[in-house]
């Protein structure tokens, strides 16, 4: 019997390859019950149920071990914005792989040094005004001005964040964020729109920035983060300068499309943006909102025309890793007690072959490459 024997670290291996009790109960000869009663920990395996736990769940019977088991991430602790039709098991599963990911950058950093984390706190900023004022001092402390920001991505890896997706589950969570002692950002991947992937980046960034600490997820601390995107991506300053201001009773399209390319946001959060500062009507809003969801609510037709931004500060990293100092994925899998098939399920496209950084002439962000 291993009398150190994690059952917290069982159900995150189950939950890392999406498996119910039941399918792990089949794989290796037992009770739906009695899995149940190991995760909970009322119980050890014998050696050999151990390592046949280890092969069903892709990991190495070290993983189990009490000292060297993974610490869970509870809910409390992730901004996690969820679909409504999200599923508690969904929800489970993308928190053990944010508890997984956690310890891959733990990993990383006890060979590398990562960009140190340079996020503002403004644990207070819950009015307006302020989370204006909050977005407006994290331009000024990243060096950004008040032009549009030419790499979102890119700037969150640069002020010490992760940015990642999670293979099957992404899609369904929509975003989330963990802010531990690296914060990390996980993205839908599902989401085809460069603007709306930039805008969910912003937002994370904003719970990074005035919520650490407090539970979110509820429909106060949400707008709040929408706040601070809208702010954060395009300054009021810039909106009350450029922003085409409407004919009449008729919003001018032409050049509220010229502006969404040049700033990299949508049309749609454009809109929301204007009449947060007032310089369109309700009236107008409502129905440039009707105007979008008839035939641009998922994608708009411009975003063609705006390239994706994908993470690199996890693909250079397990570069360096490998070409620097001789940690392939195999070994580093090893560090982290799972096998080099669950380690690339985790870290998804990150360990695909990087394409060149998209950095328009005169941009305000620098490429990782560069760092």
């Amino acid at each position: 019997m291993q009398a150190s024997f994690s059952g917290a670290a069982l159900r995150m291996a189950r939950l890392l390859k999406g498996y119910s009790l039941e399918e792990v109960a089949v794989r290796v000869g037992k009770t739906r019950q009695y899995i149940s009663k190991l995760e909970v920990g009322s119980g050890a395996p014998a050696g050999e149920l151990s390592v046949a736990l280890a092969l069903a769940l892709d990991v190495m019977p070290s993983f189990f071990e009490l000292e060297r088991s993974p610490n869970a991430i509870s809910e409390e602790q992730v901004h996690f914005r969820r679909l409504a039709t999200t599923k508690v098991s969904v929800k489970q599963i993308a928190l053990a792989k944010a508890s997984m990911m956690q310890c891959v950058v733990s990993a990383i950093e006890s060979h590398l040094q990562l960009p140190p984390v340079r996020i503002p706190q403004f644990d207070g900023a819950v009015t307006a005004v302020e989370i204006e004022k909050a977005a407006e001092h994290c331009r000024q402390e990243w060096g950004l001005g008040l032009g549009p920001i030419s790499n979102m991505t890119r700037l969150a890896e640069n002020v010490g964040a992760v940015v990642t997706t999670f293979s099957g589950v992404s899609s369904e969570v929509d975003a989330l964020s963990f802010v531990g002692e690296r914060p990390i950002i996980v993205r839908n991947d599902a989401k085809e729109s460069a603007c709306r992937q930039r805008f969910d980046i912003a937002h994370e960034l904003g719970h990074c920035v005035m919520h650490s600490g407090r539970v979110t997820g509820d429909r106060v601390s949400e707008s709040e983060a929408n706040r601070f995107a809208s702010a954060f991506l395009v300054p009021r300053a810039m909106m009350l300068k450029l922003f085409p201001r409407s004919r009449g009773t008729f919003l001018d399209w032409k050049g509220i499309s010229e502006f969404k390319l040049t700033w990299k946001v949508s049309k749609a959060a454009l809109l929301y943006r204007a009449r947060q500062l007032e310089l369109i009507s309700d009236e107008l809003y409502r129905r440039g909102a009707i105007s979008l969801r008839r035939g641009e609510a998922t994608r708009e037709r411009e975003d063609d025309q705006i390239p994706m931004e994908q993470p690199r500060l996890l693909h250079r990293s397990i570069t360096l890793l490998r070409e620097r100092l001789g940690i392939t994925l195999p070994v580093l899998a090893s560090q982290l007690s799972v096998t080099t098939e669950l380690l690339l399920d985790l870290l998804n496209e990150d360990i695909e072959p990087a394409e060149p950084d998209y950095v328009p002439v005169g941009g305000n962000v620098i490429p990782m490459a560069r760092r």
